[in-house]
């Protein structure tokens, strides 16, 4: 049985008042938000996120995020968290990886959750 294009909406209008905060990994997550990126100068730290009102079976992000990666680090997967540190992993979203030799900018500018899919 699938959900209504309603249903959806409203499950993810939920979610978006729960995830305030999206997080960068070097591997998959899985369900509890594992291979976190940490350290670097400027340090890595999650960045707060607001969402759209669910449209369609999907919310959008409000912004474009800057992420300060350190130097050998590996960008590949977006987490959905509900605290700026620790608190509640909601999920994650592979991201097309990209390796930094040295400290640089990560910009995430499109961040969508989406259950149509």
């Amino acid at each position: 049985m699938g959900y209504s294009t309603a249903a959806k909406n409203a499950m993810l209008n939920t979610l978006g008042g729960l995830v305030t905060h999206i997080s960068l990994h070097s591997g998959d997550p899985g369900a509890s938000g594992e291979n976190e990126l940490s350290g670097g100068s400027p340090a890595y730290a999650r960045r707060p996120i607001a969402w759209s009102a669910a449209d369609g079976g999907e919310i959008v992000g409000d912004s474009t995020y800057q992420f300060n990666v350190p130097a050998g680090a590996t960008v590949a997967h977006v987490g959905f968290w509900g605290a700026a540190e620790g608190g509640t992993f909601y999920g994650s979203d592979a991201l097309y990886a990209e390796m930094f030799d040295g400290q640089g900018l990560y910009p995430l500018t499109l961040v969508v959750a989406d259950l149509n899919g």
